[in-house]
This record gives C-alpha cells, sequence and structure tokens, in this order.
C-alpha cells in the first residue's frame, strides 16, 4: 500500500512536468526566432550560428521531456495497456486484429489493411489489400494511384475471418472513418483521427456504442478549445480585406487535404470571392468537387504576375512557407490555419503573422464527450499527449491507459509536432 501511495503522486508530477517543459521548448523556439529573425523579411533563413544556437537551446528544454528522463519513471506503476486476451494487439507493423487478420493503419507493408482515411501518417502504400470507407475510396486513390481497394458504405457489417467489422463516420476529412470490430463477444471501436465541429465537407461524427473505446488524443489538453468556425473564417475574411487595403497578397497555409476544401466551403458564406491555390492545394480540390462537395471558385496562382494577387486570398501547403514559391508576392502577409495556432507560440516559431485557430481533431471538451457518447468501460489513448486524458478519466473512475505508438519503446506517445495534420 505504501509503494501505490509513492507512485501515484508521480503519475500527476509528471503531467504537470510534461505540460510546463512543453511550454519552455515553445519559449526557447520563440525568443530564438524573434532575436534573429528580420523585421521586413520574416521568412529569411537564419545564419547558420544562431540556427545552432537556437537547436542548441530547443535540445536543452526537450532534454527534459525525454522518455528516460520523464515517462519511464512516472509510467512505470501503470498497468499494460494491452492485455494477452485482447481484440487488438501492438505489433511492430501497427496495430492488428488476430481475429480478422488485419490491421489498422499500418506503418508497413502488410496483406490486409483497414484505413481509417487518407492523410500520409494513415494511408501507406504497399499493402495487400485496402479496405475503407466508399467515401473515402477517391481520396486514396489520389494519395496512392491504383491498388487493390475494398469499398463499404458507413455502418455496413463484413466479415473478417471471425471478426464483424464495419466503419462509422469520424468527422475528420472526406471518407474518414472509425472501425467498429466485434469478436469474441466484445466491441472495441477505433476512433482514428476525428473531431465534432460541424464541416461541410464530410459526414459528421457518429458515436458508436462499444466496449472498448481507442481514442485519438492529439489535442489532450484543457488548453485546446477550439472557437466557432464560422468566426474564425470571418476574421480570414477581414484580415484579406485589410492585406487589401495595404497593397499585400494574403497567403493562408493549410493542410492539403481536408483544411483547404474546409475553409473553401465555409468562405462560401462570405461572399463566394474566389480563391488562388496552390498547385498541391488544388489537385485535393478537384477530388472534393467531383465528390460533390460544394466549395468557392479556385484559380491557379499562373493567372497574375508578381504583384497582381495583392487583396487576394491564396491558399497554399505549409511546406511552402519559407520556400522559392513566396518569391512571386510582392507584398504578402501570412498566416497558418490550424489547432496548434490556440498556443501563440506555435505561430511565432512558424513565422507566420497571423494564426487562426481552425482544426480537423477533437478539441478538449470533445474528446471526453465522445469517450462519454461510445459508453466503453475501457478507453485506450493514443497520438498525442495521452497521459493527461488517462489521469483525468481515471480520477472518474475508468479503466484508461496509454497505448504506445508500434514503433515506440517507451510507454507513452510523444506529442505529435505542430507542423503535423491539424
Amino acid at each position: 500500500m505504501a509503494a501505490r501511495n509513492r507512485t501515484e503522486p508521480r503519475i500527476g508530477a509528471f503531467v504537470a512536468v510534461a505540460v510546463n517543459a512543453s511550454l519552455e521548448i515553445a519559449r526557447a523556439r520563440r525568443n530564438a526566432a524573434f532575436a534573429h529573425r528580420s523585421r521586413r523579411h520574416r521568412s529569411r533563413r537564419m545564419a547558420g550560428p544562431a540556427r545552432r544556437a537556437r537547436r542548441s537551446a530547443i535540445r536543452i528544454a526537450a532534454a527534459r521531456v525525454r522518455p528516460g528522463n520523464i515517462a519511464c519513471a512516472s509510467v512505470a506503476g501503470m498497468s499494460s495497456a494491452l492485455r494477452p486476451d485482447d481484440v487488438l494487439s501492438l505489433r511492430p507493423q501497427g496495430l492488428y486484429c488476430a481475429a480478422g487478420d488485419f490491421y489498422i493503419d499500418p506503418l508497413q507493408p502488410v496483406a490486409r489493411a483497414l484505413i481509417t482515411h487518407g492523410h500520409g501518417d494513415h494511408a501507406r502504400a504497399d499493402m495487400g489489400e485496402y479496405h475503407t470507407s466508399l467515401a473515402g475510396l477517391p481520396v486514396l486513390r489520389w494519395r496512392l494511384g491504383e491498388r487493390r481497394y475494398i469499398a463499404h458504405d458507413y455502418g455496413e457489417p463484413f466479415n473478417l475471418g471471425a471478426a464483424r467489422v464495419s466503419l462509422h463516420p469520424a468527422g475528420h476529412v472526406l471518407g474518414s472513418a472509425q472501425v467498429r470490430i466485434e469478436a469474441g463477444g466484445r466491441v472495441w471501436v477505433v476512433s482514428g483521427d476525428y473531431k465534432r465541429q460541424p464541416d461541410p465537407t464530410c459526414a459528421p461524427f457518429q458515436p458508436v456504442r462499444c466496449d472498448v473505446f481507442v481514442t485519438e488524443a492529439t489535442f489532450a489538453l484543457p488548453i485546446y478549445r477550439w472557437p466557432d468556425t464560422a468566426a474564425e473564417v470571418a476574421r480570414i475574411e477581414r484580415w484579406r480585406q485589410r492585406c487589401g487595403e495595404r497593397g499585400e497578397a494574403a497567403v493562408l497555409f493549410c493542410y492539403a487535404l481536408g483544411k483547404a476544401q474546409r475553409l473553401l466551403a465555409e468562405l462560401r458564406a462570405f461572399g463566394g470571392r474566389p480563391v488562388y491555390a496552390h498547385g498541391a492545394i488544388e489537385a485535393g480540390v478537384r477530388v472534393y468537387r467531383e465528390a460533390g462537395v460544394a466549395m468557392v471558385e479556385t484559380r491557379p496562382l499562373e493567372d497574375g504576375g508578381r504583384g497582381a494577387h495583392a487583396g487576394e486570398l491564396v491558399l497554399a501547403p505549409p511546406s511552402a512557407l519559407g520556400s522559392a514559391w513566396m518569391r512571386r508576392f510582392r507584398r504578402v502577409q501570412t498566416a497558418l490555419a490550424s489547432g496548434w495556432m490556440r498556443v501563440r507560440g506555435n505561430r511565432r516559431r512558424r513565422n507566420v503573422d497571423r494564426g487562426f485557430v481552425i482544426s480537423d481533431h477533437a478539441d478538449w471538451p470533445a474528446l471526453l464527450a465522445s469517450i462519454d457518447d461510445s459508453g466503453a468501460s475501457r478507453v485506450l489513448a493514443t497520438h498525442g499527449r495521452s497521459e493527461a486524458l488517462v489521469r483525468v478519466l481515471r480520477e472518474r473512475g475508468m479503466d484508461a491507459h496509454s497505448l504506445p505508438a508500434p514503433a515506440q519503446a517507451t510507454p507513452s506517445s510523444p506529442s505529435p509536432s505542430p507542423d503535423s495534420d491539424a
């Protein structure tokens, strides 16, 4: 009993230290950026000595959240997330269901894969066969080319070995799905990435009752609470107008699959003014249009010369920030649309002028609501700051654990980078 009393405070201490250390990393990045950034040309790269100083500061702060320093010591007292008789297990290739002989979003080539959605960290090449939602099939064909695809309607049960499987809307991007697995008298649901906010470009999240709920935890900290999407889009439109008054182009960085199309659909309520699109954005827009998603008109940037886009909204992927592609704009303001913009330090670190809080993931209240809606008696959290969520769920009396990523040897998943899709 005494040993247990000594272990439990360490778990709470880990959450607090991890959050504080993460904020320190953000501060180190922010301070280094401010010290070596040009006021007129914010996208200019830092000189070699300055860049090395920045990296050194980040390494010092990051050392405080390395698994060997914090995670292993603090989570050592937790019981294993997965048990020998569970429906799912972790293998080097990914999350595996032995009853159906399939993997969910596998990391390596396997014979049979169930894909929750088309983002690159979930859908990978060289699988023997791909099971996906019917709505998500055009996205996979765009991202992966022609493969052996088996598409299923939402809610349509199908059998794989001894497992009965069905896919259900996740509300993340077009065709995104949760995976419901019934095997051995138990029901498991793997959420994949999901959100609860309305999105005109995809089917809304559908709560699915289950015994065990495997939930994402990308934004599983109380600080992450999303504003109304329409209000954020209105801010984008006002920003574009102010850029026009100053003779500047308004370049908004957003992810090419999901976020860009959602913005284009939401902008229909604000006059439907055409938007200029980077080539990587336009490719995904065509896929959505062919799926029947209504969006504002997009135009290629080649329609005008250098300096011709003053007062226009331009959508581009984050990879274009600081690249030669930006030289086409004589005067420009930059912004990023992402859930990471909820923390101001991330905007400064990315070297953009503005940040708009629009995310395709569940925020903290939505994560808790989705867990409640699932009716699950056991919750496994993965992909993000799962420890904070697990602690809150345990305080509520739930059987909750962090589910490590397959490639990790440590018991907790690291927080994703603010550069990742969000």
